[in-house]
């Protein structure tokens, strides 16, 4: 048995969670829906996971982490705090993209999108869970949802396709667990998936 602690930050969603392996039953999850609360609200719903859970820190077997696509500051808050986690408690930490934490619990042909501001979206597909396309950054009219028959994700931007949209609305501690593809493989450095050039430039690029 292994208790995982699931952490993503990719949307306007805190999430923190503990799930165990190998049958994956979620013990207890905290989820916090506030786009400018990513670094206040992680580490106190972690703690209140692990609390609900009747666990401690030193309880933990590893930690999966949500690298995005999602906007700088609230990645860097999750993908920090795991890292952190992974080094004081000696423990493996892995990266997963945040748009599999959501496909990965959904069934047929369907789309996934979230908020990637400026009146864009991230968005992939997925077939039972697989993905197929993507992960990508465009604006809606430009994503062609091909033979998608629903979309998951951020129900505001769903709306924009006339596709039903299903659940799960956020990447959960339950996806994050299962959208990691071998457990017992050495993980790869946390690289955060931004898919877009940064706003600002080196200076010598200004010139």
């Amino acid at each position: 048995m292994s208790l995982i602690l699931a952490l993503d930050t990719s949307t306007p969603a805190v999430t923190a969670g503990v799930v165990r392996l190998p049958d994956h039953t979620i013990l207890a999850e905290r989820v916090t829906v506030d786009a400018r609360a990513h670094a206040e609200r992680l580490t106190p719903n972690v703690l209140a996971a692990l609390a609900d859970a009747g666990l401690t820190m030193a309880d933990l077997d590893a930690v999966v982490v949500g690298c995005g696509p999602g906007p700088f500051t609230g990645l860097r808050a999750g993908m920090a705090t795991a890292a952190a986690y992974g080094h004081a408690l000696d423990i493996p930490v892995h990266g997963v993209c945040s748009l599999d934490a959501i496909g990965v619990r959904t069934t047929g042909d369907t789309l996934v999108v979230t908020d990637a501001r400026r009146r864009e979206i991230y968005w992939a597909r997925y077939l039972d869970g697989v993905r197929t396309d993507g992960p990508a950054v465009d604006a809606p009219a430009d994503v062609d949802p091909g033979t998608a028959r629903a979309v998951a994700g951020s129900p505001e931007h769903a709306a924009l396709f006339d596709l039903p949209i299903r659940e799960p609305v956020y990447p959960t501690p339950a996806g994050l667990v299962a959208a990691v593809p071998d457990w017992s493989a050495r993980p790869q450095p946390l690289v955060a998936l931004y898919l877009r050039r940064p706003d600002a430039k080196p200076l010598a690029a200004q010139q």
